[in-house]
Formats: structure tokens, C-alpha cells, sequence
């Protein structure tokens, strides 16, 4: 069986910006996910929407395991900024992933730590050193936007409170905060199949950024779109 690069995203804004970047699709269905099959500059892709959340996420991870060979997995989106030198448009490259809703501390673990997997899934480094070199040659003219590589977050909580976004950053030094990568991470880290985490910041915790997402969420899909081809080339 040849094997696919697998491309998760969990909204829909997301993976319609990722479809125009490929060729020869065809469609699927596969235990209700519609799976999108087809080239990224002559490379053997799949797509498809999981869904919000870590349950989503993980749960269509798995799926593409087992009816697909892949090669890797690549899960892009948006973010919620935790760092305060992040904005709107800046991309994290998450080489370490942590669920920072998942609490165990009451048997005397760290929160965060996850029982015989510990609190850190790291991403594929070769696959990190790519979607560097990819996304600094996309950006390169434009100065105000920052690249980072750092810890991204993922709960099953849409971060809007200040205290809560100052919490995930100071326990786990997060770059960013959303909901399916982690799940993705571990997934991929149990099943032995390479994986990275993208994403790019659509708005930053402030009580009130569920307006901040939904304006930039498009410009966030596009953006990841972007980094994905120009990584595959």
C-alpha cells in the first residue's frame, strides 16, 4: 500500500482552504468521516475535517491509521496566543505538545501528565526543520509576523479567560492554546507514525476573542494552506 501524508484539520474554513491546494481529488467516506483523496505537488495526500476537540481529533487519527499506510501526520489551524510577544497572523511550530486539561494530580502527578506517556509529545524534528524552512521562505518579506517553535496546549475549553490563558502559560511555558493537537500528538506517538503541529494565531485570550476568531479565522486557514504546500514541495 503507498503511503499518504495525512492532513487533519477540524473546522470546516480550514480544510476547504487546504482542498485548493490539491489535485485529482476524489471523496470518501469512511465510518462517517468524508475524506478527501489526492496530490500536494505529486505527493499521495489525504484530508479531512475531525471535528473540534480532543475526542474528535484523536478518534480521526486513529481512523486514518487504520485504513490508510502513512507516512505522516500533518494537523494545521488556528490558536489562541498565550505568549505576549504573539499576534494575530505570528505561527507556532508546536515541537512539544501537552493536554493541559488533563489532571491527575490527585494521585500525585504533575497536571498535564498522562499515565505511562508522561506530559510531552514531541513532534517529528525533520518534519519541524521543514516547516521552518517552509514557512520562513513564505514569510520572509513580510517583517512583522514571527515564527516560533514552542509548546502548544490543547484542552477541551475555548481559552477566553485572561487568568486561565495566564495559567497554561506560566505551568506548561505554552506558545499557544487550542483543542485537537495534543489528542493528535499522542495518538500518533502510540501508534508510532511521525506527526507535526502547526498553527497559526487567530486571536489571544481577552474575555471577549471569540470575535477575534471568528474575523481572522479564514486568514488563519490560508495561511496554513500555504505552509502545507510549500512544505510538501
Amino acid at each position: 500500500m503507498e503511503q499518504k501524508i495525512a492532513i487533519i484539520a477540524a473546522m470546516q474554513e480550514e480544510m476547504e482552504e487546504i482542498k485548493k491546494i490539491m489535485d485529482n481529488l476524489e471523496e470518501k467516506t469512511i465510518q462517517g468521516l468524508t475524506i478527501q483523496e489526492g496530490e500536494i505537488n505529486g505527493s499521495k495526500a489525504i484530508l479531512v475535517q475531525s471535528g473540534v476537540g480532543k475526542v474528535n481529533a484523536a478518534r480521526t487519527t486513529q481512523i486514518l491509521v487504520d485504513h490508510y499506510s502513512l507516512k505522516s501526520v500533518i494537523n494545521v489551524g488556528s490558536a489562541g496566543g498565550l505568549r505576549e510577544d504573539l499576534n494575530i497572523g505570528d505561527i507556532v511550530i508546536g515541537d512539544n505538545l501537552v493536554q493541559h486539561d488533563f489532571d491527575i494530580t490527585a494521585f500525585g502527578h504533575p497536571k498535564g501528565h498522562i499515565t505511562e506517556l508522561g506530559i510531552n509529545f514531541k513532534s517529528n524534528q525533520e518534519l519541524v526543520k521543514k516547516a521552518e524552512k517552509a514557512i520562513q521562505a513564505i514569510l520572509q518579506q513580510e517583517e512583522k509576523l514571527k515564527i516560533v517553535k514552542g509548546t502548544i496546549a490543547s484542552g477541551d475549553i475555548f481559552c477566553t479567560s485572561v487568568e486561565m490563558k495566564h495559567k497554561i502559560h506560566s505551568k506548561f511555558q505554552a506558545s499557544c492554546v487550542e483543542m485537537e493537537g495534543a489528542a493528535i500528538a499522542q495518538v500518533c506517538t502510540l501508534d508510532q507514525i511521525p506527526f507535526i503541529i502547526i498553527r497559526s494565531i487567530s486571536d489571544v485570550p481577552n474575555g471577549n476573542n471569540n470575535i477575534e476568531f471568528d474575523e481572522y479565522l479564514k486568514y488563519a486557514s490560508t495561511r496554513c494552506a500555504q505552509f502545507i504546500k510549500k512544505m510538501i514541495s
